[in-house]
């Protein structure tokens, strides 16, 4: 944000994305706080009479300079040129504001910020014009490093990543704390609401924390029976099923499982709408380990992954009276209780996602002839080269299918590494085994 600031801002308005309860609105009014002498702060999605006025004064405003003086006047703030912010909150529920940004970037003077979950957005903005002055950004729920400085453990965070930089274990006791504490983020999750309860209440963290996580899917809930418009049951259902479509083996999402009659055309529009409000990351299926992954898709052929673990987590135990205790005794035996492996692919698939990264997977079956059966978790860009990734919740190293996969593709590979529960170490066939705390170090 800071580059922004510095950079681009004198052209471009800045657009932060983001899930609802990510934290977009705190790290805004921070942000604000800290580098401009005065600020406007309208929140679209609030019923205030200062919301109500800004919304009459844009479209009573005669031009820039008349809605410019008009905020002034609804907020008692006197706007400063090069040292004053207009931030809109929640700009896609009022797309006349984010129609705006084009006039008002151009009119200069001061720097813009706009902040969404982009719900309904396709909606919301088919009357106006996209501004082509915005610069994107995406917010995403914390991740592993960012939950170890949070829980004081930025010693440890700064280990993990040298250790992976020098290609060698961790001592035993301290893998163990590691491994513990990837548990707990697995559980907690990253989303701010979930962490903070988790480390405000010293008695009951995971109960407090569990809350926190239904709070937020009761309002994902809610959300869509708002803003889907339309094709809110098939959102619902979609969002709903992700669980189940987790725990499969091969975890390929089948719209069929919704209605026997179900075809992706109709669903099409909802698994967009998920997307565009960030509640899902999707996967889909590259036929061919090329540098240009996204150039040889199956677009039949996905999966969608919750946004957070923490919040999978929840959903999975939905209805469960005894699912706070069960958390605890998952997190003292190290096992989830349910399906493992659903939580775990999850896990590396949010982490890939945070790091920007489009997600890509390898699928064929091959009924005649089983060597030509592969299935690749993960596939990851590393300059001209592919690596492949493979999540293993078990302790076990039996990966057929990535050296089945090796010796097809050997010539476009880069590293190989299975993501699984033991220390690092790698073997004589090329592969590097990473511990689950490392999954952010690829």
């Amino acid at each position: 944000m800071l580059d922004w600031k510095n950079r681009l801002a004198d052209k471009y308005a800045l657009l932060v994305e983001g899930a609802r309860r990510v934290g977009k609105t705190f790290l805004l009014r921070q942000f604000i706080a800290n580098e401009y002498e005065t600020s406007i702060y309208i929140d679209f999605a609030s019923n205030s009479k200062t919301t109500k006025d800004a919304k009459r004064a844009f479209t009573e405003a005669v031009d820039i300079a008349d809605l410019i003086l008009r905020l002034e006047l609804i907020f008692a703030i006197k706007l400063i040129p090069g040292e004053s912010c207009i931030v809109f909150d929640e700009v896609q529920l009022f797309p006349i504001a984010r129609g705006a940004i084009k006039a008002l970037v151009e009119y200069g003077r001061f720097h813009y910020v706009e902040s969404g979950s982009l719900v309904g957005i396709r909606e919301n903005v088919k009357d106006i014009l996209i501004p082509s002055e915005e610069h994107k950004m995406k917010m995403f729920p914390l991740d592993f490093e960012e939950f170890l400085d949070a829980l004081g453990e930025t010693l440890l965070k700064e280990h993990i990543s040298e250790c992976f930089k020098e290609k060698r274990p961790l001592a035993g006791e301290v893998h163990d704390k590691a491994l513990r504490l990837w548990r707990t983020y697995m559980v907690v999750g990253g989303m701010p609401q979930s962490v903070e309860a988790y480390l405000s209440n010293e008695n009951d963290r995971l109960d407090a924390s569990e809350s926190a996580k239904r709070e937020i899917l009761s309002l994902y809930d809610s959300d869509i029976g708002k803003y889907a418009k339309g094709y809110a049951s098939k959102v619902r259902a979609i969002f709903r099923m992700l669980p189940s479509a987790l725990s499969r083996r091969e975890k390929k999402f089948h719209v069929s499982e919704l209605d026997v009659n179900a075809r992706m055309r109709r669903y099409e529009n909802a698994f967009l709408w998920l997307s565009d409000a960030m509640v899902i990351n999707i996967a889909y299926n590259s036929t061919s380990p090329d540098i240009g992954l996204g150039m040889n898709l199956d677009a039949s052929s996905f999966k969608c992954y919750s946004l957070d673990t923490g919040l999978l987590v929840s959903q999975a135990m939905s209805g469960r009276r005894d699912a706070d205790a069960r958390i605890i005794r998952a997190i003292l035996h190290d096992n989830i209780g349910i399906n493992e492996g659903m939580f775990v692919e999850n896990m590396v698939a949010q982490t890939l996602a945070t790091q920007k990264r489009e997600l890509f997977f390898y699928s064929r079956t091959n009924r005649t002839d089983w060597t030509e059966t592969m299935e690749i978790d993960f596939l990851v860009q590393n300059g001209f080269k592919v690596c492949p990734v493979e999540v293993k919740s078990a302790s076990f190293h039996a990966h057929a299918s990535l050296d089945r996969f090796s010796v097809k593709f050997a010539k476009r590979l880069g590293p190989k590494y299975v993501v699984c529960r033991g220390n690092y170490e790698g073997d004589e066939n090329g592969v590097t085994y990473i511990p689950f705390y490392m999954a952010h170090c690829l």
